[in-house]
């Protein structure tokens, strides 16, 4: 039986969104200067192209990337990078794809998958590194690393042979809280086409797999963007279902504009700040409809009690119900 819904009081309310009309002003406001400097880190190197013969070379040729990654964030004294590269290092650790420059990009995989029957892919939201891949304060599942960690673990506690793969998908440059990329589609629709391209290798990895796209926060505007930019072409067409959690919004209108042939699934903790993001969108700002909202049209799930980085916590109701929207198990899914 799930957790009764914390309620909050009027004041309570009202602090909050003041707080996220603080949010929104700053970002608007706030911008960042280059520094000038060239970055230090070297390019992606070259892979072939995703296949079930070429995994492994991936795997190998990525290793030996954050390796080379490793050895300059200890030559220049980037701490967070030593630290973030060398958990990447840990025995069992596998990248599809590595860029450190910049806020650095990553793609991690948990599982098999060339012979998964389901494929989960994590799309995390803003303020998403490769220094915060695996931490973020103490609560490490809400980071792409620990995220996809905590919904194989669940799935797994349910069934031991749960016959999924999870993808911790940093693939694209996450916007800072506090900047105007934040309040719009920008970053997004580069997101959406780097997630697209993404999918078009999972169908030649795995072309039977079922797909559900977990995505948080900002990143929930990238599966938005993904799933409203250009016909849907099979690779897309293995996305069964597309979970938007802590969603300030997705730049669609309604869920009939994601939708195609997946289910689209909403969810908010109770003590999610999002709650009181203006939903709008105006010549380009904003990102629009509350996707929770009963007139978006999304199957609204019960996310419990948690806050915006809650929702991947071990024994939580969130957890639960996104493991069972990965996993495709559709009956498993507690409405909200």
């Amino acid at each position: 039986m799930p957790p009764p819904r914390k309620t909050t009081s009027p004041r309570a309310r009202r602090l909050r969104r003041v707080l996220a009309c603080a949010v929104s002003i700053s970002g608007v406001m706030l911008t960042t200067a280059g520094t000038g400097h060239a970055d230090p880190y070297a390019p992606p190197v070259a892979v072939p192209e995703m296949a079930p013969s070429t995994l492994d070379v991936r795997y190998t040729a990525e290793r030996r990337s954050i390796e080379r990654a490793l050895e300059t964030a200890q030559e220049i004294g980037d701490a967070d990078r030593m630290r973030a590269l060398g958990a990447f290092l840990r025995p069992g650790r596998r990248f599809l794809y590595f860029d450190p420059r910049g806020g650095g990009r990553a793609i991690e995989v948990i599982g098999d998958l060339t012979r998964a029957r389901r494929v989960a892919i994590l799309v995390p939201g803003a303020d998403t590194t490769l220094a915060a891949f695996d931490e973020r304060g103490d609560k490490p599942w809400s980071t792409p690393g620990g995220g996809a960690r905590a919904v194989y673990a669940q799935a797994v506690s349910e069934s031991p042979h749960p016959d999924l793969a999870v993808v911790a998908w940093l693939g694209y440059a996450a916007p800072r809280t506090f900047s105007s990329d934040v309040l719009t589609g920008e970053r997004a629709e580069e997101g959406a086409v780097q997630l697209r391209r993404f999918l078009k290798g999972v169908h030649k990895v795995n072309p039977r797999a079922g797909v559900g796209l977990l995505c948080h926060s900002y990143g929930s505007v990238v599966c938005g963007r993904a799933a409203l930019d250009g016909p849907a072409g099979p690779a897309w067409r293995q996305v069964t279902d597309i979970a938007l959690y802590g969603s300030p919004g997705t730049t669609a209108w309604s869920a009939s504009n994601l939708s195609g042939t997946a289910r689209i699934w909403a969810g908010r903790g109770a003590s999610d700040w999002t709650e009181d993001v203006p939903h709008v969108r105006i010549l380009g700002l904003g990102l629009g409809p509350d996707p929770v909202s009963s007139s978006f049209g999304a199957r609204v799930f019960d996310s419990g009690t948690g806050g915006h980085s809650d929702y991947l916590e071990p024994g939580s109701t969130s957890l639960r119900n996104l493991t069972g929207i990965a996993l495709g198990e559709v009956s498993d899914v507690t409405p909200g």
